[in-house]
């Protein structure tokens, strides 16, 4: 049973058995947070069965990618990055946007160059600390080649996604982190990155138009897409750019602003989706209202995408809150386990930063909707319903598993079949 088990799930068992779980919690909370997308139409079970059918094309894509042998992927790297550069290049001019980001539509779904983009980084940034290693660390050359690769991509996310262009920015720092880029670099990386920071605060916050919001109550979400997709042909170049500086004001000022003594007080209008997911997590009583008995659902505009993580600690309570912390917690410790056996350092690095790539990005959410960070717009990876994201972060686990299965060992012969690490361990 186990060799029939193993022949079908090639890699590490621990990775499976993390992505399954994220699969089996994304099924349960979609399904209760999704009555937003219904509202109105005819079948309640549609965009669920949308997300279920979305769901398989992923784990047909980690299927698929795990057989992929690890070495393939450094030769994919040039074909993602020209072929990144020419999406985000179109999405920027003739891409429509829901208010948070740039999509193009591919066979009648909404594809966002950016998730694609964010994974061929990492690749280009593994293969840059891999071929720049030496004894003593990474080759200062290492620091330019990577600095050279950031200013072509991360400018054209940063337009439309800032907090997309951000997580991608802070795992190339992690990565260089961990390929022993020199410090004084990263130190100057880190200056820069402060005076960039203050900057770009001060101009939003001079030249933010507060009366943009994020989230349009009086709106369904689908509504709200039909209504930016017209505007999207009479908009300036310069609106392109600046438009979103309304909505980045707007979440810095609800993140500033402290929650009122009364309840009466609160402004569920105005400022929905912090309000609702506050109540969300405080009508949890610790334990949970049990699956598929939240009611804020009803209320967040975004409760199964950027706020799926307040409806889980809604119906399952303090428990199901950390259980889902602990299995990104899991993915990035496996991940490492796998990255530490790998004899050359090429899919160390590339296991490690799309590790830290998906564990990143649930973090941010997750301190998002208990409202330790402003709005960012960032899906909880795996769980949050999302064509574009699911399907590629799906990609994302699969070249892990592909990794711990392909990816030659420390202390193994040349002649010898690579040896997942679940067997090996």
């Amino acid at each position: 049973m186990d060799t029939k088990f193993g022949a079908i799930f090639k890699g590490d068992k621990v990775i499976w058995m993390i992505y399954f779980f994220l699969c089996v919690i994304s099924i349960i909370e979609v399904y209760s947070a999704s009555t937003i997308l219904t509202y109105g139409k005819e079948s309640f079970m549609g965009p669920f069965l949308k997300h279920v059918l979305l769901m398989f094309f992923g784990l047909l894509a980690v299927f698929f990618t795990a057989y992929i042998p690890c070495r393939f992927f450094k030769v994919a790297t040039p074909i993602l990055l020209l072929l990144s550069l020419v999406l985000l290049i179109v999405v920027f001019f003739m891409g429509a946007f829901n208010g948070a980001s740039r999509w193009i539509m591919v066979f009648g779904q909404q594809f966002q160059p950016s998730e694609l983009a964010k994974g061929t980084l990492v690749l280009a940034t593994a293969q840059i600390l891999s071929a720049l290693q030496t004894d003593k660390g990474a080759d200062k050359r290492a620091f330019y080649y990577i600095g050279f690769i950031w200013v072509i991509y991360v400018p054209l996310i940063f337009v439309e996604n800032f907090s997309t262009a951000a997580l991608i920015t802070i795992v190339m720092l992690l990565m260089m982190l961990v390929g022993r880029v020199p410090f004084k670099q990263l130190g100057t990386v880190f200056g820069v990155a402060a005076v960039a920071i203050g900057l770009f605060l001060t101009v939003v916050m001079t030249f933010g138009n507060e009366d943009y919001k994020t989230a349009k109550t009086e709106q369904t979400y689908q509504e709200t897409i039909g209504t930016e997709m017209a505007k999207v042909e009479e908009e300036t170049t310069a609106e392109k750019v600046f438009h979103r500086f309304g909505t980045w004001k707007s979440r810095i000022l609800s993140y500033m602003e402290p929650l009122p003594a009364n309840p009466q007080d609160i402004d569920l209008d105005g400022d929905g989706q912090k309000s609702h997911a506050n109540i969300a997590i405080a009508t949890s009583n610790g334990l949970g209202k049990g699956p598929g008995k939240s009611q804020e659902c009803d209320f967040l505009p975004q409760a199964f995408s950027d706020y799926i993580y307040a409806i889980i600690i809604e119906e399952m309570g303090l428990f199901g809150a950390i259980g889902v912390a602990l299995l990104y917690l899991g993915l990035l410790v496996r991940t490492g386990f796998i990255a530490n056996r790998c004899e050359n350092s090429f899919p160390a690095f590339l296991a490690m930063g799309l590790a830290l790539l998906i564990v990143v990005q649930a973090v941010v959410n997750m301190m998002v909707a208990v409202g330790l960070l402003p709005v960012t717009g960032l899906p909880l990876p795996l769980i949050s319903k999302g064509g574009t994201s699911g399907v590629i972060n799906s990609v994302y686990i699969g070249m892990i598993l592909s990794i711990s299965r392909t990816a030659k060992r420390k202390g193994q012969p040349a002649t010898e079949a690579p040896v997942p690490v679940a067997e090996a361990a």
